[in-house]
């Protein structure tokens, strides 16, 4: 008998209203036996039908629902969701590199898969998604038909599922690297050993944004493959691409060739240090790109990770000339945008320089929010000119 799973009163609000998650605290009694993973149906205190969704008993999230009318088909629900969230993409113009599905936004939760060219890399987050691998996996061939998927489910939140983190080809052959097309710019991603899924792809319009803004002297804090650097190279006298890891600079260095970009400089060091040691040496840029990594990756970290933004933010903030331009940027859901607001209002007061924010962007279209569910936007990029 299929588990049927009871919430407390008054939990069933912010699922009615869109979002996917039934924690287990939120739950009065669960009804039934079946295997964990399995589709699980909730209902209200009451009794009102609200949905189903795969159930663990081993998360604190002990159901994602994501079907919330009466069908328990799940492999075409899976087939029928992954074909809706990528006729969306391609609606609205993304070919050939995007993210064709956005876990929850998508009504797919813990699934996530992006398009690079030809080839597609996968991330499993949850157990129920996880036991249909296979189904997920067929799906994708039918409606993509690449000539490989790579999966890319080496993330530490799936131990949360009782999951181990895992990678490998699920289909076809998967390649070294594979060539995408990105804002008129070739670049090679290494879908086995880049970050997240290979590359940050929700960044995509941002770093075609920057082309407005990146003259003269660009320094691009944090740059990973690159992305940001291209596209500011295509305007910018000159562009330092610094990162701590030599192959995130190796890659750089293969996108600028393989662009026949001569303005492009690598520099291995740690950006904190760095901006200190350009301070020290009286050294300013046009403009400044400063995208960290996530500060915070749980709540508990959100003070720190601030101090952090803070920290970078001043420094960053003392290396542009006047009138220049810092583009500051956190993809930490934690830190919200009116908390990054306030950092950079509170950088603006430390260093005595007058801001001005020109733009306030987040994820690209092909990574969708979902209003009840802060989880799924996350992406904050402020473009601000900075005077003395």
């Amino acid at each position: 008998m299929a588990y049927k799973v009871y919430l407390k009163k008054g939990e069933e609000r912010r699922i009615i209203n869109g979002h996917s998650w039934v924690y287990a605290n939120e739950v009065a009694k669960i009804d039934g036996k079946d295997k964990n993973g399995e589709l699980a149906t909730v209902y209200s205190h009451d009794g009102r039908y609200i949905g189903k969704g795969f159930i663990n008993h081993a998360s604190k999230i002990l159901v994602r629902i994501f079907i919330r009318d009466e069908r328990d088909d799940v492999d075409n629900v899976i087939a029928e969701r992954i074909h809706n969230a990528n006729a969306m993409r391609r609606e609205l113009g993304y070919d050939n590199c995007y993210r064709a599905v956005f876990a929850e936004a998508d009504d797919l939760p813990a699934l996530i898969v992006d398009k690079y060219g030809d080839y597609l890399s996968v991330q499993i987050l949850s157990l129920g998604m996880h036991l249909r691998k296979k189904q997920i996996v067929n799906a994708l061939v039918d409606e993509f038909a690449p000539k490989g998927i790579y999966e890319r489910s080496d993330v530490a939140v799936r131990k949360k599922e009782g999951l181990e983190e895992t990678t490998g080809v699920l289909y076809g052959d998967v390649p070294e690297y594979v060539q995408i097309m990105e804002n008129g710019l070739k670049m090679l991603v290494n879908l086995r050993l880049g970050q997240k899924t290979g590359y940050f792809l929700d960044q995509k319009e941002n770093r075609y944004a920057v082309r407005r803004y990146a003259h003269g002297e660009v320094l691009d804090c944090f740059c990973n493959s690159g992305g940001f650097s291209l596209n500011a190279a295509t305007v910018a006298s000159s562009v330092a691409a610094v990162d701590a890891s030599e192959f995130a600079l190796d890659n750089v260095q293969k996108n600028a060739e393989l662009n026949g970009f001569t303005n492009i400089q690598t520099v291995q060091a740690d950006v904190f240090e760095l901006l200190r040691d350009y301070r020290k040496q009286g050294k300013l840029f046009d403009c400044i790109i400063l995208d960290p990594p996530a500060f915070a990756k749980s709540n508990s970290e959100t003070q720190d990770a601030l101090k952090g933004y803070t920290d970078i933010n001043v420094l960053g903030m003392k290396l542009v000339k006047d009138g220049g331009y810092l583009i500051s940027c956190s993809c930490s859901h934690f830190v919200t945008q009116a908390m990054f607001e306030k950092m950079i209002a509170e950088a603006s007061k430390r260093t005595g320089k007058r801001v001005k924010c020109l733009e306030v962007r987040t994820q690209a279209p092909d990574h969708p929010t979902l209003p009840r569910a802060d989880e799924t936007h996350y992406l904050k990029c402020f473009i601000l000119k900075v005077m003395d």
